[in-house]
């Protein structure tokens, strides 16, 4: 995670107020060919950009960068969750980021990122998400 706008700059790093816009990073190291992968990550409550709802901002969501092979298909940003599909992933590393913005207060337990093959669910990986506190701030 890393800060794209932060509401209260006085805070020391790794701390977050209601308002701050975050940027996630996620990358992928898959071990082999995969067809219809799909990468689902959750975010605080309420957290996401990019859905195309009225009160979105573009110029937060436009530096989101993608690197790598795979093909995505579809991007479903939730409330609860975003969520990448990839027509085809290829072996080898895929970097993907997506934007948020924290709107509400409180201390979130995520449960953890998960990578899998959707006709081979044999084939996933997870990776643990820590705690996240948003403060109310000024």
């Amino acid at each position: 995670m890393t800060s794209v706008e932060q509401a209260n700059k006085a805070l020391p790093a790794g701390s977050y107020t209601r308002g701050d816009v975050l940027r996630i990073t996620l990358e992928v190291n898959a071990s082999a060919d995969m067809t219809w992968a799909v990468i689902t990550d959750p975010v605080p409550d309420g957290a996401i950009l990019g859905g195309g709802l009225g009160r979105d901002s573009e110029i937060a969501t436009k530096d989101e960068k993608r690197d790598g092979e795979g093909w995505p298909a579809f991007e479903e940003r939730s409330f609860e969750t975003f969520r990448c599909y990839y027509e085809f992933m290829p072996k080898g590393v895929v970097k993907m980021e997506y934007t948020i913005r924290l709107n509400n207060v409180g201390e979130f337990s995520l449960p953890p990122t998960r990578v899998e093959a959707m006709y081979a669910p044999e084939m996933f990986g997870e990776a643990s998400n820590g705690r996240v506190k948003v403060e109310a701030g000024k």
